[in-house]
């Protein structure tokens, strides 16, 4: 009969290695299958390790073992409700470390609305937690809400603001969408922004949602998804 065997490594080739090291066999004696390519993850959290399926015969001959009856029993749910305090300690403990590992001390403010933690930096070289349009804030921001929420059967949602640049940043959004707005109006063409995330569209297209002379649309693939700004017939309008 044929057994099917699986192996972990670093990359598929290492999980290759390991299964004919394991089995005692040549490479090109074996037939394998890929079952989960490797994945880096973001500093080291969301990683997934390769795993291949070697296909080997062997003399064992096939057990059949009868399915496992389970008796059924009603259990009453018990809600957990994770105490505002410890998710704010984690989202403040994790993110002290990240940036101490950035080189940025920095002390933080949070303010708990049901499972949504909201949590205001305070440090210098702001520009350095913000990056380039937000896009390190928005990297801390995920990777903080996945150690808090990693374990607990709990989904808290994480926001993280430093110097008000999450408002600042929404100012400038709208007042580009109408400058675009105007120009696709004057020009009657189509505009197109640059690739912004799904939070940063949906503030343009809500910019704009009460002008009837234009219409937005999106185009394209994560990660680089864009609005496009399109003037309407005259006769829509």
């Amino acid at each position: 009969m044929i057994k099917r065997l699986e192996f972990e490594g670093k990359t598929v080739e290492d999980a290759i290695n390991n299964g004919i090291e394991s089995l005692g066999v040549e490479r090109e004696n074996v037939d394998f299958e890929i079952v989960q390519r490797e994945h880096k993850g973001i500093l080291g959290i969301g990683s997934k390790p390769a795993i291949i399926a070697i296909m080997i015969e062997s003399d064992e001959p096939e057990i059949k073992e009868e399915p496992v009856k389970v008796e059924k029993k009603a259990v009453k749910a018990k809600e957990v409700i994770p105490s505002s305090n410890d998710v704010s300690d984690k989202a403040t403990a994790f993110l002290k470390e990240i940036l101490s590992k950035m080189g940025i001390e920095a002390s933080f403010e949070t303010r708990v609305e049901k499972n949504e933690v909201f949590v205001n930096i305070s440090a210098d070289h702001k520009e350095y937690v913000i990056g380039r349009r937000g896009e390190t804030l928005d990297a801390l921001q995920y990777l903080t809400m996945l150690a808090v929420n990693r374990g607990s059967g709990e989904h808290n949602k994480i926001t993280l603001d430093i110097g008000n640049y999450r408002a600042e940043r929404v100012e400038t959004l709208e007042n580009l969408a109408r400058r675009l707005a105007a120009k696709a109006k004057k020009t009657r063409r189509n505009v197109s922004l640059e690739p912004m995330n799904a939070y940063e569209r949906k503030i343009i297209h809500s910019a704009l949602q009460n002008d009837k002379s234009v219409s937005t649309y999106s185009i394209g693939d994560e990660p680089n998804r864009k609005i496009v700004i399109s003037c309407k017939p005259r006769k829509e309008q």
